[in-house]
């Protein structure tokens, strides 16, 4: 039988999973891929082999009191019943926050959950959920090892200065600083980026997650040097239903003048902002750029805008530019964002080539271009498992 790596990424009412072989090496493509969707609802099962074709579309049974643990629970049975071959010999799962105490991702024991905790506060709407992964696969498969991997992590290399706030010790030292998030993603993009920068892939390159989280990272010798993301995942650009960053003066003035409480300002920054709440219409970009309506090209606009903003202040902190990168949902598919963010930003040195973009190239720029452009796939799926076979294989 097979030996495999389970990735887990769970959040409140869905989780993603994929199965990949073990290796070494362990290769980039699962074997199987699929999300449950509806958890503490009407949970939904949807699976994928390797070559896409559906291998189950359907709902699962509802569960009671926990959720997370009932839904993984069918997964691991239908894993099994399927007859698939495949063993799982370690479990990698994505955890939001390390804090400033996990630079790395760690085998999970008692102590380790514990920590994690104390770390809720900081990710109140994705940490508790990742816990909850965490804790059903070590019921459900005892004696399997288990590994986070943190979103925070790849960021934890970032000056000292660009990790803190304007805010008293006091403050600071209770763990309120600038943490960074989809590390995850990051990492990946820094480890393919020799394939297609050689030497220059150690330059000063600016990578752009857009979906409906969005963020930049600026990096240097493929190293997290600053990031728009801070204490929380609603910093920085505006993204599917997140403000993005936002004068805490409006905060203060939600809370006198609208009455507002912390679990009513939580729904309208998390939930009810961004491309929903300026469009009114949907949060997602594909449906906005189709639309005709004047709502929707204004949260285009604006989301356009505080991209091209974020970038000139991510290349001031690395002082130049030698490379960008797309990536993520809309970074990979809308072309006509990155058409617009190059057109805005060709003043750093960008000589954008319309037509490779329109046909989805991965090198956007035209050959001489000072700043090259690149649209390149995500894939934190495979770096979670490949920490976590090489933490269990050690």
């Amino acid at each position: 039988m097979n030996e495999a790596i389970l990735t887990v990424n769970a959040g409140s009412s869905s989780i993603k999973f994929a199965v990949f072989r073990r290796g070494p090496p362990v290769p980039q493509a699962p074997e199987i891929a699929g999300q449950i969707d509806g958890i503490g609802a009407r949970p939904h099962l949807k699976v994928r082999d390797a070559s896409g074709a559906i291998l189950e579309d359907g709902d699962l049974p509802p569960a009671g009191d926990a959720p997370h643990r009932a839904a993984l629970g069918l997964l691991l049975d239908w894993m099994r019943g399927r007859e698939s071959g495949w063993r799982v010999a370690a479990v990698g799962h994505r955890v939001v926050h390390g804090g400033a105490r996990y630079s790395q991702p760690v085998r999970v024991d008692e102590r380790t959950i514990e920590a994690l905790r104390t770390f809720c506060p900081l990710a109140p709407l994705h940490q508790p959920h990742n816990l909850a992964g965490i804790e059903a696969m070590t019921a459900a498969l005892k004696g399997v090892p288990q590994v986070a991997c943190f979103d925070t992590a790849f960021h934890r290399t970032q000056p000292p200065v660009a990790q803190l706030f304007a805010l008293p010790r006091r403050i600071t030292a209770e763990g309120v600083r600038r943490y960074g998030f989809h590390g995850l993603s990051y990492e990946y993009i820094a480890d393919v980026l020799p394939r297609h920068l050689g030497e220059r892939a150690d330059g000063k390159v600016v990578v752009a997650h857009l979906g409906n989280g969005s963020s930049l990272c600026a990096m240097e010798g493929r190293r997290s040097r600053a990031t728009s993301m801070g204490f929380s995942a609603v910093e920085g650009l505006m993204m599917g239903t997140r403000t993005g960053s936002l004068d805490p003066g409006v905060i203060l003035y939600l809370m006198q003048n609208h009455g507002l409480d912390a679990k009513a300002l939580e729904r309208l920054l998390y939930k009810e902002s961004g491309l929903l709440g300026v469009s009114g219409i949907s949060q997602d970009m594909r449906e906005l750029l189709a639309s005709g309506e004047p709502e929707a090209r204004e949260a285009v606009d604006l989301y356009c805008h505080r991209l091209v903003r974020e970038t000139g202040a991510m290349a001031a902190a690395l002082g130049g530019l030698d490379a960008f990168v797309f990536t993520a949902g809309i970074g990979e598919h809308a072309a006509a964002v990155r058409e617009r963010a190059c057109t805005a930003l060709a003043w750093l040195g960008i000589d954008f080539d319309g037509e490779a973009n329109a046909a989805g190239r991965t090198v956007i720029t035209r050959p001489g271009s000072r700043v090259t452009v690149l649209v390149l796939p995500t894939n934190e799926e495979w770096m979670i498992a490949r920490h976590t076979a090489r933490l269990v294989d050690a």
